[in-house]
């Protein structure tokens, strides 16, 4: 396959873009919010982190994901010269707002092949009441 200059300098110039035009995090990982009738799910693509790394902060109505991911393991040997680079890394922090209370004691958190799945009852709405008028 022959050498294309001018593909590769693209190819690098796209990376770059990808990592500036974000957040002023490096990364921002993948991740779908969905709601089902009891609950809100919160699911990030969290590949490379440990449960230590990640942070989950909740109040009535907000959730904000904290992490960090580290561009090489500790004690790996030193790199002397990079052929390609695509897998960004740093912190990064995410916050949802959501249109219903949330029971707070009943949250619960997996993290699972790479993959953090945040759980998020709403808060059973009142019954009604019926009120006698005299």
């Amino acid at each position: 396959m022959p050498w294309e200059p001018l593909h590769e300098l693209r190819a690098w110039q796209e990376r770059m873009e990808r990592l500036s035009t974000h957040h002023p995090e490096a990364w921002t990982p993948p991740i779908d919010v969905y709601e089902t009738d009891a609950a809100f799910v919160v699911s990030a693509e969290l590949p490379g982190l440990a449960r230590q790394d990640i942070e989950l902060v909740l109040d009535a109505t907000r959730l904000t994901l904290r992490g960090c991911r580290h561009a090489r393991p500790a004690g790996a040997p030193p790199v002397v010269h990079f052929h390609q680079v695509e897998r960004a890394d740093g912190a990064f922090a995410r916050t949802f707002e959501f249109a219903e209370a949330i029971d707070v004691a009943a949250v619960s958190a997996d993290l699972a092949n790479g993959v953090l799945t945040v759980t998020l009852p709403k808060v059973p709405a009142a019954p009604l009441q019926t009120i006698e008028v005299r």
